[in-house]
């Protein structure tokens, strides 16, 4: 296989997503035809996890098991990592043992760390920075539906957060408008925003941040928002929940998008907050499809990257 490849950042992804994409769509197909699948027979992955997990956990776990591999659970209470072992040593030693790691973290300096020490494949399951895995789904997820990303309204309305910084670079590389509503202070990530402007750029697309979630859904073919409050943020909960109260995302806000709009929310939601019932629960919720598809982007990434394939 030559040299290892990780997904830190979705940029790592930024030549070959668009067949990642198609990858993941026909791995998905042959599942639901129930056609074995197992590039991954005999591998194993380990999965660090720093913080809790529905759709990551249970979608790496189920997708190592479907392509033929074994998935390892840890936890910093299970691994002497929790007990001072050093990032770089916890790399090297696993990288003895498994065939590729995921590494949901607090902090994105953990997993450039461990992704330096490591010999095997290290994927980004989540950290302050970035969820590129999501974006992945999200993504594949849109073009089921939408077939094409050209000529498309992407509208984010919500916190500028890691998923925000992912969408932005992902819109970006597949040459998708992309509007994020954020209040002032809460803006995406600067660095980031000028990566996905660029790329934007010479893709034809456009990169917009306004602090107006009218202005952002306005024709909208797809509306897409994320919890106010992300892990680890629990101490600003009363500050967060006033500021984004005029970015609710309610059938209101929708009839400023096209009839025809779908709406996205990475999960979990804290329902009545960024998005309501009606709405999550509604026609043009497309919520759970995005769930499911993170089972397939997963297995498309793991059989990338530790299969080549």
């Amino acid at each position: 296989m030559g040299t290892k490849r990780d997904l830190v950042s979705i940029l790592d992804m930024k030549e070959d997503l668009v067949g990642l994409l198609e990858l993941a769509a026909s791995i998905k197909n042959r599942t639901k035809a129930g056609e074995p699948y197992e590039p991954l027979r005999g591998k194993s992955l380990a999965m660090i996890f720093e913080k809790a997990s529905t759709r990551t956990r249970v979608s790496f776990e189920v997708g190592m098991t479907q392509l033929g591999g074994h998935a390892l659970f840890l936890s910093p209470n299970d691994l002497q990592i929790g007990r001072g072992e050093t990032i770089a040593d916890t790399a090297r030693v696993l990288s003895r043992y498994v065939d590729g790691i995921m590494y949901r973290a607090f902090r994105r300096e953990n997993v450039l760390e461990l992704a330096r020490n490591a010999s095997v494949p290290v994927i980004n399951g989540l950290d302050d920075k970035e969820h590129p895995c999501q974006v992945i789904a999200d993504l594949f997820t849109i073009l089921e539906h939408r077939r094409s990303f050209k000529g498309l309204k992407f509208a984010y309305v919500g916190d500028g957060n890691n998923v925000c910084n992912s969408l932005l670079l992902g819109a970006a590389i597949v040459g998708m408008d992309m509007t994020a509503a954020c209040p002032g202070g809460y803006e995406p990530d600067a660095e980031i925003l000028v990566s996905a402007r660029r790329i934007a750029k010479g893709r034809g697309s456009k990169i917009h941040v306004v602090d107006d979630p009218v202005a952002a859904v306005q024709r909208a073919d797809v509306v897409y928002t994320d919890v106010w409050v992300s892990m680890g943020q629990e101490k600003e909960k009363e500050q967060r929940e006033k500021v984004f109260q005029p970015y609710q995302v309610n059938s209101k806000l929708l009839d400023d998008a096209k009839k025809d709009a779908v709406v996205m929310h990475c999960l979990p939601a804290h329902r009545g907050l960024e998005i309501t019932d009606e709405v999550i629960d509604g026609p043009q919720s497309i919520v759970l499809d995005q769930a499911e598809n993170r089972l397939h982007a997963q297995k498309a990434i793991l059989s990338r990257l530790l299969a080549g394939v």
